[in-house]
């Protein structure tokens, strides 16, 4: 007998706010209503270390505002009539380590070709570099807006 519990279906997307982050999003969506599985939409954030500390206030209030501008990205995405299931997850950390690590057991992860850093003539952003060459699981890399 088989008491495997199991697996579910689940699509990671990391989501910035930029404009190929929420295509990324959309097409994560479409993908999970395709195929039956739910959506962990995960942004990430970390304080910048220039003074080397902050107040435990200031973390929270980074965390509380990475959690607006997801949910704000979402709102911008999805209708009423969205069936899929979406968890929004806010961590604090670098964004390739902490997407790497929730892609564990994913079908896949989606990401988008550059997120709100680095130079904006680039094809492929560090964090989404760094996806494609370690993840877990298969990698879409959605494109957005030309600069």
């Amino acid at each position: 007998m088989n008491t495997a519990v199991p697996h579910e279906r689940r699509i990671v997307v990391g989501v910035d706010g930029s404009s190929p982050s929420k295509r990324a999003l959309r097409w994560a969506l479409g993908q999970a209503a395709a195929t039956g599985a739910l959506v962990e939409a995960v942004i990430c954030w970390r304080f910048p270390k220039i003074y080397g500390w902050a107040p435990a206030s200031v973390d929270r209030e980074l965390g509380t505002v990475a959690g607006r501008m997801l949910a704000q990205a979402i709102a911008e995405i999805t209708t009423d009539d969205d069936l899929v299931e979406i968890r929004q997850i806010v961590e604090s950390g670098h964004a390739a380590e902490v997407l790497l690590e929730r892609a564990h057991g994913a079908e896949l992860l989606v990401i988008g070709n550059r997120g709100l850093g680095g130079f904006a003539g680039t094809l492929l952003g560090s964090v989404g570099q760094h996806c494609v060459q370690q993840a877990p699981c298969p990698v879409v890399v959605v494109r957005g807006d030309q600069a």
